[in-house]
């Protein structure tokens, strides 16, 4: 057996890698890093560790937002995902006007924020970081006129837009924000009061549109009508889930003659051989997702011989 005079040293690890794994350290470990010794706190305060911060496994107070806001979050900051306490009454409120002043004037360059279990209803929409491009939001209380501007101040020019288990988020919503943003991904999952009128008044302004995400939406054929006519530039569909799509209107989605990856699931009211025609009249369709209680193998084998140019898979 070796002695300990014996063992050889791990070389010392370049900056660049120490800085990658600083990267993937959870919040608590990065700023506990900083305490190693002068080169880790060197390293754990670079601008590339504060590129992409995710403090949603956190339950954070204004307090401690504010500390980080003033003394972390920098220029570098492109990504934020933050989780407040939805349900615990104001005086636990994460976010503020003022909070999120001092974030877009620390953060020029914020581009996405994520945001779990908050209440935006003392926030105006143009209150949000103008930087930002991409907006989530997940199980999120919002106000019936949000998305729409309430001062002279300039909003978010939004092109990514993602909404999950929101059941505010209605028609109205859809419409205000499309005809704000020229929109590339929308993304509604849960938005029950999202219907067939809210795709028809909005699908005008949904013509920049390349990613589509409707699941748990009470929309139908007339839905999938207005988006066939506007909605050309779309590449990515997924339809599905209280969704009421029968072979007429999966039928006027064939105009959608750039679309690469399709995501259906199959109820009743959809047979295989209307999927078949549709995805041989889409020249660039090369991925098809198909999910739904009643999907059988010999119906996707049947799809699967009649697609051979199309790869074939089952919805996750």
């Amino acid at each position: 057996m070796a002695t300990v005079e014996e063992v050889t040293e791990l070389p010392v690890l370049p900056d660049s890698v120490l800085l990658r794994v600083l990267e993937l350290l959870p919040l608590r470990d990065r700023l506990r890093a900083a305490r190693v010794c002068r080169r880790w706190q060197r390293l754990a305060l670079d601008r590339a560790v504060w590129r992409d911060v995710d403090l949603s496994p956190h339950r954070l107070t204004s307090q401690t937002l504010w500390h980080l806001v003033r003394r972390r979050l920098r220029d570098s900051l492109r990504t934020l995902r933050l989780r407040g306490a939805l349900g615990s009454g104001g005086k636990r409120r994460l976010l503020s006007p003022p909070l999120l002043a001092a974030l877009g004037e620390r953060c020029p360059h914020l581009g996405r924020l994520a945001l779990a279990d908050a209440d935006l209803r003392p926030l105006p929409y143009d209150t949000i970081p103008a930087s930002l491009t991409a907006l989530e939001l997940t199980r999120c209380e919002i106000p019936a006129a949000w998305f729409r501007a309430s001062s002279a101040r300039a909003p978010p020019r939004l092109q990514h837009l993602v909404i999950r288990n929101v059941p505010a988020f209605s028609d109205r919503h859809l419409l205000n924000v499309s005809s704000l943003n020229p929109l590339k991904t929308l993304s509604l999952c849960g938005t029950y009061r999202v219907t067939d009128t809210g795709i028809q008044r909005a699908s005008p302004h949904l013509e920049a549109l390349e990613h589509l995400v409707l699941r748990h939406c009470v929309i139908g054929d007339s839905a999938a009508d207005f988006l066939g006519r506007h909605a050309k530039r779309l590449r990515i569909l997924e339809i599905g889930d209280a969704c009421s799509l029968t072979d007429a209107g999966l039928a006027s989605l064939a105009t959608l003659q750039l679309l690469e990856s399709l995501c259906l699931d199959l109820g009743y009211q959809i047979s295989p051989g209307a999927v078949i025609a549709l995805c041989r009249a889409l020249p660039q369709l090369r991925n098809l997702r198909l999910g739904g209680a009643h999907l059988e193998d010999e119906v996707m084998g049947e799809i699967q011989a009649s697609l051979p140019r199309c790869s074939c898979s089952p919805a996750p």
